[in-house]
C-alpha cells in the first residue's frame, strides 16, 4: 500500500511494475481525468449513463462515479472489466471512503464477486467481468463513457493499439467520450486511426496533459 500526495492510497503491482494511480494523488487524478473530463460532459445532457471502465482496479473510479450520480441525480449503469481483481482484504485496507466521507460498506460492495448486475444504490448498478481486454466482447454502441485506465503503454503495449481502440470505438455511442491519462504519440495515432477525434487537456498535478477521445 502506498500513500499518494493527496493522502489517498494506491497499490503497486509488482508483476506489471507500476502503481495503479499517480503517486501525486490517486483521488485527484481520477477526479480530474475521469469525472471532470468525461462524466461532467453529460451533466446537462441525460439522466441515464452507461459507463465502461477498462481496468476496474481498486474501484476508485467506480466509487467516484457513484458519488457523482448521487450528487447530480443521475442513474449510472457501470460495467467494469478487470483481468486481475484485487482481493477483498486489499480493498478493505484502502482509505477512499474516509477521504470521500462515505460508508466503507458502499465501497466494499463494489468489490463483491457475483454474477450478473449488482444494484449498489438506487442510482448505481454494477456489472463486472474478469477477462482480458483482448478477449472481451462488447455490444455495439452501448456506452456513453469509457474510462481507459489500463497500465501504461510501456507496461501493456498490447492494450494501446488501433485494433483495441477500434473495438472500443464500436461499443461507444455517437457523441460518447473516452478519457485516458496517456498522451503518448503512438496512443494518439492509434486513437485517430480507430476513428476518434482527440483533444489534449491540461493534466492533474504531476502530469502535463492527458487525452479525451470523442466519437463524433
Amino acid at each position: 500500500m502506498v500513500v499518494t500526495e493527496d493522502g489517498s492510497h494506491t497499490i503497486f503491482n509488482s508483476q506489471i511494475g507500476e502503481h495503479y494511480h499517480s503517486t501525486f494523488g490517486a483521488i485527484q487524478e481520477s477526479e480530474h481525468i475521469f469525472i471532470q473530463a468525461a462524466l461532467d460532459v453529460f451533466r446537462e445532457k441525460q439522466e441515464i449513463l452507461n459507463i465502461l471502465e477498462i481496468g476496474f482496479g481498486t474501484g476508485l473510479n467506480a466509487l467516484l462515479s457513484l458519488l457523482w450520480a448521487d450528487k447530480f441525480d443521475k442513474h449510472i449503469n457501470y460495467y467494469g472489466l478487470e483481468a486481475f481483481p484485487i482481493s477483498h482484504k486489499t480493498a478493505f485496507s484502502l482509505n477512499y471512503h474516509e477521504l470521500l466521507k462515505t460508508d466503507q460498506s458502499l465501497f466494499l460492495n463494489l468489490h463483491r464477486q457475483i454474477a450478473g448486475t449488482l444494484k449498489i444504490s438506487d442510482r448505481f448498478s454494477l456489472e463486472k467481468e474478469v477477462n482480458t481486454l483482448e478477449n472481451a466482447v462488447f455490444p455495439f454502441e452501448k456506452y456513453d463513457v469509457i474510462y481507459f485506465d489500463a497500465f501504461s503503454p510501456e507496461a501493456q503495449p498490447e492494450l494501446w493499439t488501433t485494433d483495441i481502440f477500434t473495438k472500443l470505438f464500436a461499443t461507444l455511442k455517437k457523441g460518447g467520450v473516452m478519457t485516458t491519462y496517456s498522451c503518448k504519440g503512438s496512443v494518439k495515432r492509434a486513437l485517430k486511426a480507430a476513428g476518434f477525434s482527440i483533444e489534449k487537456l491540461p493534466g492533474p498535478p504531476g502530469k502535463r496533459e492527458f487525452l479525451r477521445a470523442t466519437k463524433t
